[in-house]
């Protein structure tokens, strides 16, 4: 038997370990591993020459619990500014000496519609938390290089999207996995999130076994 803490995959930043690729098996919550795992996944091998912005789940609780002044040092490596999409999987932990959460779903801004959009498996569980981040970074984007600030006409706008329902209390990050995956695809197709689609259930129902076939193909080309 492989021991949980055995490392399984080492994939650039993420490492995985037999406890975080059990949580595929289901029913079980994904942890920031694995969806930081295939946010970085995303990042460097699926999207890696498009101008957008992927904010692992660990960076995206810092820009939560970090004071506002210190969010350059997050995002200004990221090009968050100057980015077309980016995408913050988010989650409901507000305690900065607690791991975790119970509740994951996803953050997006757009450039060029200069607007936040929130998509929630379990709509208005995750309501406060994303408001509040989307506030703080609207007021990073008015920042000047020399720290004064820029004032526009209007401060980004906010958009709570309807999105596919979870009937369960463990999809929620199987949930932000593909609703990334949805809005990456369409924005590309689109060039904005206007009439964005429901994701479909089926991928949500194989979303588990997709990424665990994808790990194990890793694991197989690392060896």
């Amino acid at each position: 038997m492989t021991p949980k803490r055995e490392s399984v995959l080492s994939f650039h930043d993420s490492l995985l370990h037999q406890s975080d690729v059990d949580l595929l098996d289901g029913p079980y919550w994904l942890n920031d591993s694995i969806i930081g795992f295939y946010v970085e996944y995303l990042e460097k091998e699926v999207f890696a020459d498009l101008n957008i912005c992927f904010v692992r789940p660990e960076v995206t609780q810092c820009l939560k619990l970090s004071p506002q002044a210190e969010l350059p040092l997050f995002l200004d490596p990221l090009n968050f500014k100057t980015s077309e999409l980016a995408v913050m999987p988010l989650n409901d932990c507000d305690n900065p000496t607690q791991v975790g959460g119970s509740h994951w779903s996803l953050l997006v801004y757009c450039k060029n519609a200069d607007c936040f959009y929130h998509l929630d498996s379990s709509q208005g569980s995750n309501s406060s938390q994303a408001r509040d981040l989307a506030a703080k970074l609207s007021h990073y984007l008015r920042l000047k290089s020399d720290g004064t600030i820029h004032a526009p006409n209007s401060p980004p706008e906010y958009v709570s999207l309807s999105s596919l329902q979870q009937n369960n209390s463990y999809d929620c990050g199987v949930f932000v996995l593909c609703n990334m995956d949805n809005v990456i695809k369409h924005f590309l197709r689109t060039g904005s999130l206007e009439n964005l689609d429901y994701v479909r259930s089926q991928d949500v129902n194989r979303k588990r076994s997709d990424l665990k076939t994808l790990i194990m193909s890793l694991t197989e080309d690392a060896t």
